[in-house]
């Protein structure tokens, strides 16, 4: 997950708000209910201690979500009297919660809003195809492109007088394949969308995979369903999920390879809080892996004012010449460190499973930039 749109969240000291709402369910009660949601939470942080004016902040913006259409829900992050950042959500949270804390609660992002596949779905018949992008926040036109309109069709006949005319009917279709291949590559160049997903018969789905350039034949997926199958939309899912899923298995894999000591006995990698806070001291991640359920994501750490001021003990700050600090949890500390330096961050989740449970200790793991 690119975190740079996190960056307003750091130019401003906290103590920091920060929202999970689902705006998911949509009934003629709505409107009521998320108002009643945002009283509640307003309550909440109020409880936890934060000021009046960032309450009421917190309540008013959740308020503007009372005829919402969002398919998933929103975060909210605010302070001193203002919401700073509300990005929406890919994913419904489990609940909705409210957190006030010295750093804002940014981890639940990199499950709820960091893999977001954006896919381009190719509805491909022998004329042409049509073409919609699609991410978890909806669907839109993404244009089209129509072949040769004759021939089209084989006859029945098997007369050799019609065999230049069969001749002709396959070079329409191989025509009319690399045109439709041509356009997907131009769109998906255009939406650097991260997945396409053809739609038609087996024939017409072959041959425009097989005539996509090399660098895109890994990213197609022909879809079991064809188009007007109410289980399309089930296919299309199944391929966001495979995706999200295949690249926290390889970049797992990158990480548990780079751990194991070079012959002059460094790692490319490293995991565990005392590890990781030294690693960000030093600006050294390269790629944060967070499992967001495990045990070292909550584990307190001691932040100070700049995001490479942080240590595993309140008294190493000191040492370190930083007079002001406030205990924050692992996780969040080291994506405010990633964000600073341009540092990635990925949710193993999904791919724990496939390696067997094998993932940073604790939970917690990084890349290194430099041995």
């Amino acid at each position: 997950m690119d975190l740079a749109f996190l960056h307003p969240l750091y130019e401003h000291p906290g103590p920091w708000a920060s929202v999970y709402v689902d705006t998911s369910r949509h009934t003629e009660d709505t409107p009521h209910e998320r108002h009643l949601t945002a009283v509640a939470l307003a309550r909440d942080l109020d409880r936890q201690g934060a000021d009046e004016a960032t309450c009421r902040a917190v309540r008013e913006a959740l308020d503007e979500l009372q005829h919402s259409s969002e398919p998933n829900g929103r975060a909210l992050f605010a302070r001193a009297g203002e919401v700073i950042l509300d990005p929406p959500l890919a994913r419904p949270p489990q609940q909705d919660s409210a957190h006030w804390a010295p750093l804002p609660r940014t981890a639940p992002l990199l499950e709820l809003a960091g893999e977001d596949p954006v896919c381009v779905v190719a509805y491909i018949d022998r004329k042409g195809a049509g073409f919609e992008l699609r991410t978890s926040l909806g669907r839109q036109d993404a244009g089209s492109v129509t072949g040769r309109q004759w021939p089209l069709h084989r006859t029945s006949t098997v007369d050799w007088s019609e065999r230049h005319f069969q001749l002709k009917v396959e070079n329409t279709w191989e025509h009319n394949s690399a045109e439709i291949a041509e356009a997907l590559a131009g769109c998906q160049e255009e939406t650097r969308a991260d997945l396409l997903i053809l739609v038609g018969d087996d024939r017409e789905r072959r041959s425009v995979h097989e005539r996509l350039p090399k660098h895109l034949q890994g990213l197609a997926v022909e879809a079991p369903h064809g188009t007007g199958s109410r289980l399309l939309d089930e296919d299309v899912e199944q391929a966001r999920t495979a995706h999200v899923r295949q690249r926290a298995e390889r970049e797992l894999g990158r990480f548990l390879a780079a751990r194991e000591p070079d012959p002059e006995g460094r790692s490319g990698a490293v995991e565990g809080v005392p590890a990781l806070v030294e690693a960000a001291r030093e600006h050294r991640i390269d790629e944060l892996l967070i499992r967001p359920d495990a045990p070292d994501a909550h584990r307190e750490v001691w932040i100070g004012e700049d995001p490479d001021q942080l240590a595993v003990r309140r008294t190493d700050l000191k040492i370190l010449g930083e007079q002001h600090s406030w205990p924050a949890r692992a996780d969040d500390a080291l994506i405010r460190s990633a964000v600073t330096t341009g540092a990635p961050a990925l949710s193993v989740a999904p791919a724990a499973e496939a390696t067997g449970g094998q993932i940073p200790a604790g939970g917690l793991g990084a890349l290194l930039r430099w041995s």
